[in-house]
């Protein structure tokens, strides 16, 4: 099974790593092009924001393909649009190398999870959608620091790595994936689950529970300047014990769903995350309950992507492609909510104090999970069975 999936979770590997590493080349990137950091940092913000758009927009656009083929669109227009970032000599030109590279990622997440979810059978499901994903996790990890690194003497160095990464999964897709075709259906029957509210509250759930994670994330350096007394060296090593947690939690999620219900796994995982949340100003006292703590925490952050993309895939398989879309929106909108709560939350508490407001969205999120789940269980218990039909 993994054989067949490594394309795909290559391919949100670098994914993942091209939307993290360009705020790590900043420095650089502005020094070149001659222009602020400020500015530099808009070329971020446009990744993200086309990014959150093309995710539905052309999950819909390209949901009538065949997923091997969608996929090796959307990384031939990835690996361009990288090229072109790396080529790029003025501002205007990277920045619509960016647009275009954004376009292309943002249909990569939710084809390469709709793939694994066709080629595995229902009860393998959850753990292949967390091998996908987990190429994604894990570039949070080490691609920001394995791509700074790499792009320390050349920022556009870092570009045609990234590209390359995207032709190796290509390639990979084209020998080792077969054709996928998702179940024939009308246009107007695949944009109907859009109009229940069950799949809104789902989204909801997604964007509030990464707003809480981004939250204090977000200002993690600030939050954790006291423990690690300025070091860049600590701080590396409490992110990167944070994010082999976030893997962690990604794989750990999947074998969950394939064992229990999705739905119990992602409430769960939310209460154990408004308790670590809660838990993060005295944890960080010292450095080492500062690591193990930031080892718990990025577990609980990894947890819900998972189930919340196994439930989606069970309740619409034809729609898959927009729901799955529409789910990394959600993701994106989630991360730059946050950031923006977080930075509006300082004006009443310190950055180590983060916690308790980030606790506070994740409850709301999962207020809304249950809310959700009970309305689900009143309307399955009063549906008629089929015996009475």
């Amino acid at each position: 099974m993994y054989k067949r999936l490594l394309p795909l979770a290559l391919a949100t590997f670098a994914v993942g790593t091209d939307g993290f590493v360009i705020a790590g080349l900043l420095p650089s990137i502005a020094d070149d092009l001659d222009v602020g950091i400020p500015a530099a940092g808009q070329l971020v913000t446009a990744f993200a924001l086309t990014f959150a758009v093309a995710a539905p927009v052309l999950g819909w656009a390209t949901s009538t393909m065949d997923r091997r083929t969608a996929l090796l669109l959307a990384l031939s227009v990835f690996v361009l649009g990288n090229a072109a970032t790396a080529l790029g000599t003025s501002y205007t030109a990277v920045m619509t190398a960016r647009i275009i590279t954004a376009a292309g990622a943002g249909i990569i997440t939710s084809t390469s999870s709709s793939a694994a979810a066709a080629v595995t059978p229902p009860d393998k499901r959850g753990r292949a959608l967390a091998f996908v994903l987990g190429g994604l996790t894990l570039s949070s990890a080490v691609g920001l620091p394995l791509g700074t690194l790499i792009g320390r003497g050349d920022w556009r160095v870092t570009l045609w790595a990234v590209a390359a990464l995207g032709l190796v999964s290509a390639l990979g897709v084209a020998v080792g994936l077969p054709r996928i075709a998702l179940p024939a259906t009308t246009f107007r029957a695949r944009l109907a689950p859009l109009r229940e509210r069950w799949v809104l509250d789902v989204l909801a759930v997604t964007v509030l529970a990464l707003a809480g994670a981004y939250l204090l994330y977000t200002y993690i350096g600030a939050a954790l300047e006291d423990v690690t007394d300025g070091s860049e060296n600590v701080l590396t090593t409490v992110l990167l014990v944070y994010g082999l947690g976030v893997v962690g939690g990604n794989l750990l999620a999947g074998r969950l769903s394939d064992r229990f219900d999705p739905e119990r796994v992602l409430l769960a995982g939310l209460a154990v995350t408004i308790v670590v949340l809660v838990a993060a100003e005295p944890a960080v006292q010292h450095l080492a309950t500062t690591l193990v703590w930031a080892a718990v925490w990025g577990v609980c952050v990894g947890l819900p992507t998972v189930p919340q993309q196994h439930r989606l895939v069970a309740h619409a398989p034809s729609a898959t492609p927009v729901l799955l879309g529409l789910n990394s929106s959600a993701v994106y909108i989630g991360v730059a909510l946050g950031g923006a709560l977080g930075g509006f939350a300082q004006r009443w508490v310190s950055p180590e104090r983060l916690g308790v407001p980030a606790a506070g969205v994740t409850a709301v999120g999962l207020l809304l999970a249950l809310a959700s789940a009970r309305r689900n269980a009143k309307r399955t218990a009063t549906e008629p069975s089929p015996a009475t039909t």
